[in-house]
């Protein structure tokens, strides 16, 4: 018998190498990831393996599943170590190798499999794994199946009879990247830096984009598992200036930035300027949205208000609904809603059929800005974002919290600001005008300028973000008053940045 998981093991002990270990806070809203090997341990992954078989049959599910690995220097083994658990629990493991979460969600489709668990923690900083699960297609896991995973695992309520197959797939890099660029050519001769952060995307790039009709200026396109440039997340502004810099020396006309898994593109226009991807949402929704009469949109609540108020969305007939910030919360939402498009800020977009498969792939969405440039009449990307109503808008902003106290962090943050609603308080010399409770706090005021406060999905941290469509004092006058409260909170940490 597979014994339960423990959760107080520590590395470098006799225990460590005999007995499964998980830390419980590993299991997060949709996906999961820790600190290896200090949240988790190969045994506990095995444990991990053994639960999804168990969790598939429960739900009714034929046990077979892709998995694959993100390039980091102990990828192949935790893959290795959960993919022995799911053959000692019966299941058909299909594996592909090292590849990008998308590439996985193709080989879904292209190897008609129902499941999905791809080893990768994205963009977080080495140290970090993790593996995004799904068992539908094209959806992900949601909190009801983490919870119910996390409850098989922790309980050890699986069956360890064996009588699972391996299957390897090399020919799927092939066909995924045949199934993106096997489409019209660009009319338009555009050179695109593509910035890898040395990631798994750097494996894909430059092949995409040539095939589709580019001229390509790679930059850290070489994999190499110790990031040696800066981490490959194309929020963070460290790869966003590098990319900034490739771009005005090769005087390409946009640059594409994809994160570690490849699942996030992030754009950098032909004089420089980073364009943070929910503008880029609103660029492209014109775009689609006058290919495709009556287009409905999903956006994350972290994203601009644009998306409600732009004037070309509004006599091209577009809708857009706000939903909860998360790749899996996104994909399901955009999915069961039967959105067009789905975007998030933090680059996830999910284009669902005709233009997609309704899973978030980087290189969709980068294809998506080409065609877009292509169909502009010569326009270039920043002109095409001059043409946007000027807003001001910060980074994303992430205050260190624990993941065992930032939920309650941010119903504390709820309560607070909802009173002042309530009684008829001001925030930023301004009254309130709504609250949008759906995932955080988004604190929209008079004039249409807001903030928002959340708990990460992934990471020990908060997530705040602010805008206005009026000025820039307005944007830091409420990012002021939702830095006052949580400065009030000790629980709360050092931001990764400020505005």
């Amino acid at each position: 018998m597979f014994p339960k998981p423990r959760t107080d093991l520590t590395p470098n002990t006799a225990d460590f190498e005999r007995l499964p270990f998980i830390k419980p806070t590993g299991f997060r809203e949709y996906d999961a990831r820790w600190l290896y090997p200090d949240e988790i341990n190969l045994m506990g992954l095995q444990a991990i393996g053994l639960g999804l078989a168990a969790l598939f049959r429960s739900r009714g599910v034929a046990p077979r599943i892709v998995t694959g690995h993100d390039y980091r220097s102990y990828s192949a083994a935790i893959k290795q170590a959960l993919t022995s658990g799911m053959l000692a629990g019966g299941m058909e493991v299909h594996d592909i190798g090292l590849a990008l979460s998308p590439m996985a969600y193709f080989a879904q489709f292209d190897l008609e499999i129902e499941g999905v668990a791809m080893v990768t923690a994205s963009h977080n900083d080495n140290g970090w794994t993790g593996i995004k699960m799904g068992l539908a297609r094209p959806l992900t896991f949601g909190p009801d199946e983490v919870s119910a995973l996390k409850e098989i695992v922790f309980g050890a309520a699986f069956d360890t009879t064996g009588g699972g197959s391996y299957h390897y797939h090399p020919e799927v890099r092939d066909h995924y990247i045949s199934d993106l660029t096997g489409r019209d050519k660009l009319t338009r001769k555009l050179k695109v830096v593509a910035a890898c952060g040395n990631g798994t995307a750097g494996a894909f790039a430059p092949q995409i984009l040539e095939a589709a009709g580019c001229e390509v200026v790679p930059l850290d396109c070489d994999p190499d598992h110790s990031f040696p440039n800066y981490n490959p997340n194309p929020e963070d502004m460290e790869m966003l200036h590098a990319m900034r810099d490739a771009v005005l020396a090769s005087g390409a006309d946009v640059g594409f930035g994809f994160d570690g898994d490849g699942d996030r593109c992030g754009v950098v226009d032909n004089e420089g300027n980073p364009i943070f991807a929910d503008k880029v949402g609103v660029m492209l929704a014109r775009d689609i949205s006058a290919q495709h009469a009556n287009a409905k949109f999903v956006a994350d609540v972290k994203s601009t208000g644009l998306f409600m108020t732009d004037p070309v969305l509004k006599e091209n007939g577009a809708t857009c609904d706000y939903w909860k910030t998360g790749h899996s919360y996104m994909k399901r939402y955009s999915h069961e809603t039967g959105a067009l498009v789905g975007f998030e800020k933090s680059g996830h977009f999910f284009f669902n059929p005709p233009l997609g498969r309704g899973y978030d792939d980087g290189f969709v969405a980068a294809l998506a800005v080409c065609d877009m440039l292509d169909r502009s009449e010569g326009k270039s990307l920043a002109e095409l974002q001059r043409a946007l109503p000027q807003t001001w808008q910060s980074p994303t902003m992430s205050p260190h919290c624990a993941d065992e106290i930032k939920y309650d962090v941010v119903d504390r943050a709820i309560t607070h600001f909802s009173d002042v609603a309530s009684s008829g308080g001001q925030l930023a010399g301004q009254t309130v005008r709504d609250l949008i409770t759906v995932n955080g706090i988004r604190i929209v005021l008079e004039d249409g300028t807001w903030g928002l406060v959340r708990a990460s999905s992934n990471k020990p941290e908060l997530v705040v973000v602010v805008e206005s469509p009026t000025s820039e004092e307005n944007m830091r006058a409420i990012f002021a008053e939702i830095d006052g409260y949580l400065s009030t909170q000790s629980e709360v940490g050092e931001y990764n940045q400020k505005i």
